[in-house]
């Protein structure tokens, strides 16, 4: 359903918020990429430039691929006011379904003074997340959205927006990332480590373009032998390495065995959200220091 639709299955909305509905895209989640991402970017700044008198923005997402459409806008929407993301567990078709109150609470989110310079916002299960720390955890139940490391920065309860605090790292107009008229982004992928797995992966995504690979690796960050290998083979040729693990929270351990290679700290963020900051990253650097200082930053 388009944003008009949705409002016109949830007429509760038009209770908590003026809401002017913009007709984007109707894709599933699992359609949305860097091409959707850039496109996304234009279109809420072009909905301020239409509607200056705007409080806030509400991007309404499917669950799959949420938490990276997200953590891309907190890191590229150079405006003001806050940008939420909103999505549900269950269709709005479905018995107890929680899209609409979701969305309503979404809307309260964006018009709430307190939501402003946090970079995007996650909202979902009346809690609110950064972009940067909120992942999905579970496939189907309501409280799939967690921030595993820190928590939550607030909820958003009946009575009022409740915030508890916010996130240290900078977003919107406060990053160096600019994609104003860009068409493209790097390509990185994600190369996902297990028992003996070999360099294949990593030579098919070089040979296929990745400018950068995100590493997968066993928590903390170390690879198998052969991975390490095939890594270590394509940073040498200029390809940009970003270290992970597929633990799913904690940083990683930027140790003598992942620095002297070349390898970048992607910190504690997932494989997913470090590869965003690579693409990001590799429009203003491939330096590997840095890389690391991009990574460091945000």
């Amino acid at each position: 359903m388009n944003a008009q639709q949705l409002l016109d299955y949830w007429p509760q909305v038009a209770q908590v918020a003026d809401v002017r509905p913009v007709k984007f895209s109707a894709l599933p989640s699992t359609a949305i990429g860097p091409a959707q991402w850039l496109d996304l970017v234009r279109a809420c700044h072009q909905a301020v430039a239409d509607m200056p008198d705007l409080d806030g923005i509400v991007v309404t997402h499917g669950t799959a691929s949420l938490e990276e459409t997200a953590y891309f806008l907190s890191l590229t929407v150079k405006l003001d006011i806050p940008v939420v993301v909103v999505g549900a567990q269950r269709p709005s078709s479905g018995l107890s379904s929680d899209a609409g109150m979701n969305l309503a609470n979404a809307c309260r989110v964006a018009g709430d003074p307190g939501a402003r310079g946090l970079g995007a916002l996650v909202l979902l299960n009346d809690e609110i997340h950064a972009a940067r720390e909120v992942t999905k955890t579970s496939t189907s139940r309501l409280q799939t959205f967690r921030s595993p490391d820190f928590g939550c920065l607030g909820h958003a309860d009946a009575d009022k927006i409740a915030w508890y605090r916010r996130p240290l790292r900078p977003v919107g107009k406060a990053t160096e990332f600019d994609v104003a008229g860009r068409e493209s982004l790097p390509r990185v992928d994600i190369v996902y480590c297990y028992g003996g797995a070999d360099g294949a992966a990593v030579d098919a995504f070089v040979a296929a373009g990745a400018e950068g690979l995100v590493s997968a690796g066993f928590a903390p960050s170390f690879v198998t032998p052969d991975m390490a290998e095939a890594f270590t083979r394509v940073m040498a040729g200029g390809v940009a390495v970003a270290a992970s693990t597929r633990a799913g929270s904690g940083r990683m351990f930027y140790t003598t065995r992942m620095r002297e290679p070349g390898f970048v700290n992607a910190d504690n963020l997932n494989p997913q959200k470090a590869r965003i900051l690579l693409m990001l990253g590799l429009t203003v650097t491939k330096d590997v220091a840095g890389l690391n200082a991009i990574f460091e930053t945000y």
